[in-house]
């Protein structure tokens, strides 16, 4: 069995949401300074000995979170029909960034979403 790499970028941004249907506090609007991982898998690396530069996978991860920063998660289309809890923002980041990002040689092969530290989700696709 061939191995595996994996290389991975961490980074933040700030928005608010509500948790419709919540029976708590989130319910209510409020913000986090949430944080992302985004892990990307290779078996073959290029002819520098990368899998992928990392500043490549921090541009996409940056280009989606300015979709995402500043601003109320649940007025944002991908987010009117679910709730934009951690566990569905890992979906739809890792969701984007394959679109963007998987070919023959790489693909995303985890989210994780934080909203505080130590708290979060992590999402990816058998």
């Amino acid at each position: 069995m061939p191995g595996i790499y994996e290389i991975f970028v961490t980074t933040q941004f700030a928005a608010a949401h509500a948790l419709t249907g919540h029976g708590g506090d989130c319910a209510r609007l409020h913000g986090h300074n949430w944080g992302i991982e985004v892990a990307v898998r290779c078996t073959k690396l290029d002819e520098l000995g990368m899998a992928l530069d990392f500043g490549d996978l921090e541009a996409g991860v940056k280009e989606i979170l300015q979709g995402l920063d500043h601003y109320h998660l649940n007025e944002l289309p991908v987010f009117r029909e679910v709730n934009p809890t951690a566990e569905n923002l890992a979906r739809f980041l890792y969701q984007e960034l394959g679109r963007r990002l998987n070919s023959e040689m790489i693909s995303v092969s985890r989210v994780k979403v934080s909203e505080t530290k130590g708290v979060g989700a992590v999402y990816w696709e058998e």
